[in-house]
């Protein structure tokens, strides 16, 4: 776009009409949006007061934010875009993922469709819309910066498929949509990184769509546990080559949990797992990956080297502890 002003100082016509596009497609999408997006505020339990943002995924009051908003509240208060002010329940809690469920006794509220976050493009328009600094309904817009990042959780695992936005994202905007031009969110707004401007992330949609799903299902996610403390390691080159692994890197045994999976199945601090069920896991992020909740009770074979000797051990995951808190 040629931004150079006439001798009049305004802008030449072509670039009038796609500053007026821009500002026709965000503003669009902010009117279809906004009246779904909420306030909310958190008093006592085991969490500080506090506030953040939320956004209705259904007419019958289930709202989404993000987990570390509402994890531990005793007391939830949703203030909608009409002015109501209601109570939430907390429908069900992710640390792992970030994301929360609550919901309002309320009928036929506007709510906002998910979209396929596949479908996102960089350099797409990106519309935040939230209560930073408890300003509420505040939008700001950029685009999408980078797909397919990682961030790290509250709980240590890691969040795939995160979304990077230049949007300008503060604290209180933890929760609300990040939408497209269509009004559809393509993210949940999580994280930003200080000192940094212009580096902001958001949870992406198909991953709140299959959260959601089961937190309102169930009020938790299955996830599978094996009882052990590692850290990621090379591996010798001479064993890489003897036993034709797939890797050059693997997860040490650091500690075993009394009574645990590996415990049972004679898994010793000093070991290093490469595999589960064959899928090599060359890091503490791969092994959590592949730790899901199908295999709960499930019989798996891992695979890990003592010394130079690659031995294979049956292990039967269970269902991860929940969290205290």
């Amino acid at each position: 776009m040629n931004a150079s002003l006439l001798a009049d100082g305004v802008f030449p016509a072509e670039d009038g009409a796609l500053m007026d596009a821009y500002s026709e497609a965000v503003s669009g999408a902010v009117s279809a949006a906004h009246p779904a997006v909420a306030h909310i505020e958190v008093q006592g339990g085991s969490a500080p007061g506090g506030s953040g943002s939320g956004f209705f995924i259904s007419p019958d009051g289930y709202l989404m934010t993000n987990s570390h908003v509402v994890h531990g509240a005793g007391r939830i208060r949703v203030f909608l875009a009409d002015g109501r002010k209601l109570g939430a329940d907390l429908v069900g809690d992710d640390p792992d993922s970030d994301l929360a469920v609550l919901r309002v006794s309320a009928d036929e509220l506007a709510h906002l469709p998910l979209a396929d976050s596949n479908a996102v493009r960089l350099g797409q328009i990106a519309v935040a819309i939230g209560s930073p600094m408890g300003f509420q309904q505040t939008v700001t817009a950029g685009i999408v910066s980078g797909l397919g990042r990682s961030l790290r959780g509250s709980s240590g695992r890691l969040i795939d498929n995160v979304i990077q936005t230049d949007a300008a994202l503060n604290p209180g905007n933890s929760g609300g949509p990040l939408i497209n031009t269509r009004g559809e969110v393509i993210g949940v707004n999580t994280a930003i990184i200080r000192p940094a401007q212009g580096i902001c992330f958001a949870i992406a949609s198909n991953t709140a769509r299959w959260v959601a799903a089961w937190l309102i299902k169930e009020g938790r996610i299955r996830r599978s546990y094996i009882g052990i403390a590692g850290q990621n390691v090379p591996l010798l080159r001479k064993l890489v080559l003897h036993h034709r692994l797939a890797q050059e890197t693997g997860v040490l045994v650091m500690g075993i949990e009394p009574g645990s999976p590996a415990a049972r199945a004679g898994v010793l601090e000093g070991d290093i797992v490469i595999a589960l069920d064959g899928t090599p896991t060359p890091a503490v992020d791969a092994l959590h990956k592949h730790l899901t909740g199908d295999r709960i009770g499930g019989h798996s074979m891992v695979a890990l080297l003592r010394g130079v000797e690659l031995r294979r051990h049956p292990i039967v995951p269970v269902e991860t502890p929940a969290p205290a808190g």
